[in-house]
């Protein structure tokens, strides 16, 4: 016989009659399912869900990834950046199946997204203001940032529990972000020199750098590190993330960088004329996050976070070993590398006093 699905509210009573339901009616499996409406806080009140989503539309630019992880297959998301099939990344894919979701692109369209007559719009990471989410409110029940934070400043965690709540996937949840918090608390634990260590992590162009509050920031934390308190404390409330002045890369000369990879990297970073002045660069300790690693920290999601971890730990191992002559494969591959301490003061003019 299939499985019964009980309200979670009633456990109490129903525990006692499970013993005899099996052994009347042969069941082989009792599941507890939510007790809807279930009601959800966030920046902009309370969304109430009346009963189980089936028609889920995710306009946040990484919520599929976290749809996915939990074993939800969106009607419609939105695309963020890649070459790949729906916007969908290689970590994600097998999660995704052959289901073919629409594609959203670009700025919301609200007309487009209330033309797809969701029963869930969800809407974490999508940049949702206000009053976009008091006319898409009124066509399903939307899930802005949770209360306590701002657009694109959500922790991983607390995304993965808010679309749980909402999919009655809350047991599911708690295994998958307690298996990845045990990964990142392993890793730490075997690298206890990292901690309290200050780290920065940065598109090169224009040198746009991440705070603490940031996904991105937050992988750093995660592993131990401390986010540049110059990059915190330049980031206000509103922003996520902070263009560095090329004038001043003190902001950067951590303990550790972390480049994220756009297939342009060392092109764009020998416009800097100032970098082969800094300390972290000339002792190599700087890492080169390629562009599927790069995509999968920014994603930062319970099945892109596991994929980063798998690539970048040896390189960041190889950074901060302590000796300056360690080469670190990413930063060698992508032409940055220091050469006996100096890198590339000849080949940018700059040289150092």
């Amino acid at each position: 016989m299939s499985a019964y699905c009980f309200p979670n509210g009633n456990a109490r009573w129903i525990l006692p009659i499970l013993a005899f339901l099996f052994a009347l009616f042969g069941v082989s499996k009792i599941a507890y399912c939510a007790d809807y409406p279930v009601r959800i806080q966030h920046i902009y009140g309370e969304t109430e869900i009346k009963r189980k989503p089936q028609r889920v539309v995710s306009i946040s630019f990484i919520g599929h990834d976290y749809l996915l992880s939990l074993g939800v297959k969106p009607y419609a998301l939105r695309r963020w950046y890649g070459d790949y099939k729906y916007g969908v990344w290689p970590w994600a894919q097998e999660a995704l199946g052959d289901h073919a979701p629409i594609v959203l692109w670009g700025e919301l369209n609200l007309e487009k997204i209330i033309a797809l007559k969701p029963d869930l719009i969800e809407a974490q990471w999508s940049g949702i203001t206000k009053e976009q989410y008091n006319v898409l409110a009124k066509v399903a029940p939307t899930l802005p940032p949770a209360k306590g934070f701002g657009n694109f400043t959500s922790p991983w965690q607390v995304m993965t529990r808010t679309i749980a709540k909402a999919m009655d996937k809350e047991a599911q949840a708690g295994a998958v972000i307690g298996s990845l918090e045990n990964r990142f608390a392993t890793i730490r634990a075997a690298h206890p020199q990292w901690s309290g260590k200050t780290a920065a992590i940065a598109w090169p162009y224009k040198i746009i750098s991440y705070p603490s509050k940031d996904l991105r920031g937050r992988f750093l934390t995660d592993l131990g590190f401390i986010v540049s308190p110059q990059i915190d404390r330049m980031a206000d409330n509103r922003n996520f993330y902070i263009s560095v002045s090329p004038e001043d890369l003190s902001p950067i000369d951590v303990d550790l960088m972390v480049w994220l990879d756009n297939a342009r990297t060392a092109s764009l970073l020998k416009q800097h004329k100032l970098l082969p002045l800094l300390d972290v660069h000339r002792q190599g300790r700087e890492v080169v996050a390629d562009l599927l690693v790069a995509s999968a920290i920014s994603h930062s999601s319970p099945l892109s976070l596991n994929y980063a971890l798998d690539h970048i730990i040896p390189e960041i191992e190889a950074a901060m070993d302590g000796d300056p002559n360690t080469k670190v494969p990413s930063a060698v591959a992508a032409g940055i590398a220091p050469a006996n301490g100096s890198y590339n003061a000849t080949h940018t003019g700059v040289q150092r006093q």
